[in-house]
Formats: structure tokens, sequence, C-alpha cells
């Protein structure tokens, strides 16, 4: 299914006006959740305040919706708002080109750009200068900015940077150590807000949040950690996962039973072979009188005229009780295995390990029978067995080749009667099945204790250890801890996790190395697997997370 194809199933089974969680949205509302207070916090300090101003925050966290927010809520009689994306001024001077570029300026320097900007606060209007991915762009540049945001005596440029957490760093490092810029943390949605969140855009596209159940919204959170672009995400893949399974169980009902194409295979090669074993019962029952002999035995002391017992060639036939009856074909999934054994002993290929001595006067060929009772006990007339073959001589190793005895497939209602040359054996020991049922739950108290240390600290004692100021980077939370185990288990020794409480339930939170400080920390996410890197890990100090552990 083509990705066109796939987003219209998925509007019209969910029967959305649109993708509700896009980036993009007709009729868009700006949720105020968490983002209201930063964007008044915005307007105040762009007022009062001399510094620039940065917001940061990880990727997905809605960073650029904020900034859109910004602008729409200016004056645009007393402010001129001039956005400018750090991606497209990669290049040496490329920002202020672009500034200039804005402005009307013809050259691209901070003291040319500082006068039209006193020119334009002669007129009544001031400049707002927003850049978006900050983190992209390179010292020089950020130098700049901070200059603009100075201005002179005559006017200066409120100066915006949205971007991620790296970029503090080297803000700090070009300040050396002056107050210089002042920065807000944009912070995660709480589940109740998460649910807010995603009812505004169902809403708005012609839903509600009923779509979503309590489990669903819970799990959409602690999956996303709360950031709007996450929770997009992982609520879309969602629903989509929902679709394709209510319309997988919807197909299955509509035809029926249906098995995996395996099992199809499996019960079209037994078809195959019941339909073959059919075909070769009917070929040698048509040429039974003109069949070669399947051994040659010496028939010593056998009666001449005892029916059954040779052919006109003198050789013994090898025939089965009740070959005269017509022997019903088994079921299509219920064949039975065919009894080899017996065919061995009468071509001398050797005896069973267990079975008992020969008797010295006789040996008897075994047969094979669908429908002998059981020695002693009394039933309903069965067909007559085969009377035994006497012989006072071992049977020799047949010295022409063996045709193969088509050996009638045993009904699968009645279990076959023992042969009646094992009448003397020993009847089978049933004790291996007991002792293997007694075993099996004397294994259960054995892996029970050790299930329960490995999940009793939750790693507590190592976090307690730590220095409070150091720094941990949160990779992923969960409300499972099996499954924070086993993402500790397979990434390595450098993860661990540890056990807080969340809005009434447990939550476990999985966290990766110590660092002296937040630079460290941050440094550390590029050298992360892919994987873990997509989850957007962020640090935070070991006091939070032992003030967490706490509560």
């Amino acid at each position: 299914m083509s990705s066109l194809h796939a987003d219209e199933a998925y509007l019209g089974h969910y029967q959305f006006t649109h993708d509700p969680f896009a980036a993009r949205v007709p009729g868009f509302k700006f949720f105020p959740a968490q983002r209201k207070p930063v964007l008044g916090q915005l307007h105040h300090l762009a007022r009062y305040s001399q510094l620039m101003l940065v917001v940061s925050g990880p990727h997905g966290s809605g960073k650029t919706l904020l900034r859109q927010a910004l602008v729409a809520s200016t004056n645009k009689q007393a402010v001129q708002s001039l956005v400018v994306s750090a991606r497209n001024s990669v290049e040496a001077g490329g920002l202020l080109r672009q500034i200039a570029q804005g402005l009307s300026v013809a050259q691209a320097d901070v003291r040319s750009i500082l006068a039209q900007v006193a020119q334009l606060a002669l007129t009544g209007q001031e400049v707002y200068l927003l850049v978006d991915d900050a983190e992209e762009l390179d010292d020089a540049s950020l130098d700049n900015l901070l200059a603009l945001a100075e201005g002179n005596v005559e006017a200066r440029t409120h100066v915006f940077l949205f971007g991620e957490d790296s970029l503090l760093a080297r803000l700090d490092a070009l300040a050396e150590g002056e107050e210089r810029f002042h920065v807000i943390e944009l912070q995660p949605y709480s589940q109740e807000e998460t649910r807010e969140y995603l009812a505004q855009r169902l809403e708005g596209a012609g839903r509600g949040i009923e779509l979503l159940s309590d489990e669903q919204v819970e799990e959409i959170h602690l999956q996303s950690g709360g950031w709007p672009g996450s929770i997009n995400q992982v609520a879309r893949d969602l629903m989509v996962e929902a679709m394709l399974a209510e319309r997988g169980a919807s197909r299955k009902s509509a035809t029926g039973f249906s098995l995996p194409k395996k099992h199809l295979l499996a019960l079209a090669v037994v078809g195959v072979g019941v339909i073959a074993a059919w075909m070769m019962q009917g070929r040698n029952d048509g040429n039974a009188d003109t069949a070669p002999a399947a051994a040659q035995v010496p028939l010593g002391q056998a009666p001449a005229g005892q029916a059954g017992s040779q052919d006109d060639s003198g050789a013994p036939a090898v025939e089965f009780a009740g070959s005269s009856q017509p022997l019903p074909l088994p079921l299509v999934g219920e064949a039975q295995p065919v009894i080899r054994e017996p065919l061995a002993q009468a071509a001398g290929q050797g005896e069973p390990e267990d079975a008992p001595a020969p008797d010295a006067t006789a040996n008897v060929p075994p047969t094979v029978t669908t429908v002998a009772p059981p020695q002693g006990a009394t039933a309903s007339p069965a067909p007559a067995p085969v009377e035994p073959i006497a012989s006072s001589q071992p049977l020799p190793m047949p010295t022409q080749p063996v045709a193969a005895v088509p050996v009638a497939p045993v009904a699968p209602a009645k279990p076959a009667a023992p042969a009646p040359a094992a009448a003397s054996s020993p009847a089978p020991k049933p004790a291996p099945a007991p002792s293997q049922a007694a075993a099996k739950p004397a294994e259960k108290p054995a892996t029970a204790p050790a299930a329960a240390t490995a999940g009793g600290s939750a790693g507590s004692g190592w976090y307690r250890s730590q220095t409070g100021n150091h720094f941990a980077l949160q990779v992923l939370g969960t409300s499972s801890e099996n499954s924070a185990k086993a993402f500790v288990q397979q990434n390595g020794g450098q993860y661990h996790y540890f056990k807080k409480q969340y809005q009434g339930k447990a939550l476990y939170v999985v966290t990766y190395g110590s660092f002296p400080s937040r630079t460290a920390a941050q440094a550390a996410i590029k050298s992360l697997p892919a994987k873990v890197q997509a989850g957007k890990p962020w640090p935070k100090t070991f006091a939070s997370i032992q003030q967490e552990m706490a509560r």
C-alpha cells in the first residue's frame, strides 16, 4: 500500500477531515498548557530586559510553534518581526546577510544593521529578530547576535533564539561569565495535559478524544515523554496499528476460519501422501495374484495345504489380519504413522532390544490389525488372526530385492492391538510420565526467588551513591519494570533504571552514565546508538533523581 493510499485509508477509517497529528494542520489552535506562561514571559522580557532571550528544549518540544505564536501575538504596527532560520546560515556571514536583506540594509555588518534599527525606532517601531534552530549557528554568528542584542546608545535589537540544550554551553563560553542572555527551558506536558492536547488535535479533525482509551492515552504519554512533537508521532502510529488490527480481525471474520500458510502447506503434503498411499494400495490389490514374494523363507514343517502360508512358487506370503475387508482411509490431518518395525523383523533385520527370546519351536511373524482386542479381554467378534507359519529354522536374509509391502493406515478412533508374538512381552512402564509431571512443579519454586531478587532494588543503591550535582541522561520511561530491565540488559552496563511514583502509579526510568557537568552529558548524546537518540534523551541531576525516588 502506497503512502497516499495509506493516508486515505487512515483518514477514511476514523472519518477525519485531515490528519490531526500533522505538523501543519488547517485551523490550528495554539495549545496553551505549559506554553502560554512562556509566551507571556517572552513579551514581558522583550519590553523590560536588555538581555538576549533563549528558549531551549529537545527536538519536538514545541519551540517552532512557540516562535510562531510570539510573532502572531505581537503588535504589527509597533513591532517588525524578522524570522531567520539557522539552517540557511551555515556559511560564514550568512546570518548577517539574511538580517540585512530583511531590513533592507546594503552593508551586512553589525554597525549598519544597528543604524537601520535606530531609524526604525524613530518611527515608533521595534525590531524582533527570531532565530529558529539556533543550535546550528557557528560561534561567530552567535557573537554577532550577542552584539545586536546589546545594541548601542541609539538602539538595540530584541533577539530571540530557539534551540536545543546543546546551545547553552556554547553561549556560556562566549559570555565569559557575564550576564548577557536569559534562558527559558520548556517543560513536557503532564498526562492530563497530554490528554487535553490530544483532544484538541482530534476535535480539530472532526472527532473527539473518545477514539482513544485511557490505556492508550497513558501509553502515548509514557512513550512520548510529554513532548508535543513525540505525542503527535506516537499517537498517529498507535491509531494506524489499531486500524490495521481491526481491519485484519474483520477480514478474518468475513472469510471464516483460516490457517497460516505453513499449516495449509503441511495439510497439502499430508493430503498428497494419503492419495499416494491409496493409489499404491489399489494397484497392489489388483496385482495380488502376480506379485513377487516379499521374502523367501523355507517352509520347514508348515502344512502344504495351509491357506495363506505360501503361493504357487513356494515362497511365503506376508498377510495381515482383516486384509480381506476394506480399510477406511484416514481423514485429512488425522493420518497415523506407519508401523514399520514388524516388517523389519519379518525380513530378518533385527529384533527390538526389549523383546522376549523367540520360541525354540516356531518363529511367529507379526501381524498388524486394527480391530483385534487385547489378549484376555472379552469383546465383540473380530476377524480371525492369521495362523502362524511354523518353522524350525531362522529366517534367512532375502537374496532378491524386497518389494515394498503396502501397510494400511491405522484408523484413528481405534488403537491397534498388540501382535500375538508380543503376548508374553512385559507391560510398558508408565513411570516416566508421572516423574516428568512431578518434576515440572518442582521447577517453579526454584525460579521464583531469582526473579524476585532481580527486580527488587531497581538500582536505587547506585543512584544514591552518585554526587547530587552530577548529571545523567534520561533515555526512557515505562510503566513496565520488565521493559526497563530488558532495555538495560540489552544496551550494557552504562544504563541503569530507578523507580518513582508518577500520579499514583509506578514509573521506571532508564538513565545513561554519570557526567560531571551538563555540557559533558549533552556531548555524550551524540555517541549513543541511533535508536536511543531517537528518544531525545536529556540531562538531569542526580539530586533531582534522588528526590523523585524518595517521593
